[in-house]
């Protein structure tokens, strides 16, 4: 099969084509796995962590992808859930231990042994992947297969990154950074809070006016104070100083919820500017959100379907991974981007 292939841990500024194109063997479903057919999977800014070393995969060389979609080609012995044909997705949880604690409270998320998609087993970036089957996710016929992709990932994890932020309708909410989970997370709003005005900050322009055609009540620049203090504020930006800059607009008893696996490390000396009273008095809150659960997937794949929510995306050939990758690294961004691989 084909596949884009990361060798090693580089730096994308040095190294514009970290991904290499590589003929693979076909995988062979084990015990309990599903063989995939890959027609689509999202490129997502956790790739960027990967590649340059924030979240390193345990071994190389590994196949990325984590927002993949496609039609069962196989079952593995005592696989059963799903015949072969059904179009599926898989998420960036690709499995988890199933008998601690966490698990058994459908947080999955935190289980020490979780293990994500395309960075401890080999993802989409490929034309068939594995999966434990109990971690994969029949496709809502609403979605075409780029359309199903980001919807595993960037949708996911804003879905669950707005019900971390407790919000009631008719509160405020910020959005620090709008790419591919922030403009979804603009979608669920406009439907299940109508009365929640959104405030979006970016530092591109292009992300500002897009925001604004999607509903904003303002945009503006990261640094910029908000025209009203916000209740929350979700930030999926890979940088600290939009950290600092949220926490001063929150009201008394605000949450800041971040939506990051990693933050980069240029610009942590922002961390210092932190000042209590202007920042975190008044008990502001900050919790990170980690991974996703399998409910967070399958639940936010019903609502995007009962809505519907139709991603706005930009469509790359799996041979242009390193280029789609390039542009999100330097925030070339309108909505979701996504590999197209195979009909």
């Amino acid at each position: 099969m084909k596949a884009m292939v990361l060798n090693g841990i580089c730096s994308l500024r040095e190294n514009r084509h970290p991904l290499t194109p590589t003929a693979l063997p076909d995988p062979i479903p084990n015990e309990g796995e599903l063989l995939v057919k890959v027609t689509a999977c999202g490129v997502c800014h956790t790739e960027l962590d990967e590649i340059e070393g924030r979240t390193p995969p345990p071994r190389f060389p590994i196949v990325l992808g984590h927002q993949a979609v496609g039609r069962v080609e196989k079952a593995g012995a005592k696989a059963n859930r799903f015949k072969e044909g059904d179009r599926v997705g898989i998420a960036w949880i690709y499995s988890a231990c199933g008998t601690c604690s966490r698990c058994s409270r459908g947080e999955e998320n935190l289980c020490l042994d979780f293990k994500a998609t395309g960075r401890d087993a080999d993802g989409g970036y490929a034309e068939y992947m594995t999966v434990p089957e109990e971690f994969a996710y029949l496709i809502p016929p609403v979605f075409s297969d780029t359309e199903a992709a980001p919807l595993l990932c960037a949708g996911a994890i804003g879905y669950r990154s707005l019900r971390l932020t407790n919000l009631q309708d008719g509160q405020t909410l910020g959005l620090t950074g709008f790419g591919a989970s922030a403009h979804l997370v603009m979608k669920i709003v406009r439907h299940k809070y109508p009365n929640t005005r959104v405030y979006v900050f970016a530092r591109s322009k292009k992300e500002q006016e897009f925001a604004e055609e999607l509903g904003a009540a303002w945009a503006g620049n990261t640094e910029e104070t908000a025209p009203t203090k916000l209740h929350s504020v979700i930030d999926t930006t890979p940088v600290w100083k939009p950290v600092v800059e949220a926490l001063k607009n929150l009201e008394p008893g605000g949450r800041l919820v971040i939506n990051a696996i990693r933050k980069e490390e240029a610009d942590k000396n922002s961390l210092l500017t932190v000042d209590y009273p202007t920042h975190l008095w008044m008990e502001k809150e900050i919790k990170s959100v980690a991974n996703v659960a399998r409910n967070d997937v399958s639940e936010f794949l019903q609502l995007a379907a009962e809505i519907p929510i139709k991603p706005e995306l930009q469509e790359y050939a799996l041979e242009e991974a390193n280029v789609a990758l390039l542009e999100l690294k330097e925030r070339k961004i309108r909505g979701a981007k996504v590999l197209k691989i195979a009909s």
